[in-house]
């Protein structure tokens, strides 16, 4: 049996340094990387693609709303099941794209904060994202 230690890593954007994350994918087998709404940016997406495939780390995109000031902790009011759909598709494809430029691929998705918190309870928010992953990559 072979057990996954899975983290949220790549938190980091601007000048705002967040977390230990080349510490923590010495020990992880799988990282979410914030893909720019919550936290991160194109650079922290980058790097810790990087750090990740270099140590043989799954690569995850780490999507949430758009709240850099919130962290993405807050549901955001108003947002449309077809917004969050397009939303969470920008967001997977960014870092696919930033994988793509190093080589390497986004194997899984796990949504951040809030919007993970209302997928679990939401079946209507949990097929947004389900048809923003397929749409992005059907396989």
């Amino acid at each position: 049996m072979r057990v996954d230690l899975n983290s949220d890593l790549g938190e980091s954007w601007g000048t705002y340094e967040l977390g230990a994350d080349a510490d923590m994918l010495s020990i992880v087998s799988s990282a979410n990387v914030a893909c720019g709404f919550h936290a991160g940016d194109p650079d922290v997406m980058r790097q810790t693609v990087i750090r990740a495939r270099d140590g043989g780390v799954g690569i995850g995109a780490h999507p949430g709303y758009l709240d850099l000031w919130g962290f993405g902790r807050r549901k955001i009011a108003g947002d449309s099941l077809e917004e969050i759909e397009k939303q969470i598709a920008y967001q997977i494809g960014a870092l696919m794209g930033v994988a793509a430029l190093e080589g390497t691929k986004v194997t899984h998705v796990k949504t951040h904060g809030a919007l993970g918190n209302l997928v679990a309870e939401d079946d209507g928010v949990a097929g947004a994202v389900a048809r923003a992953v397929k749409s992005v990559d059907p396989d």
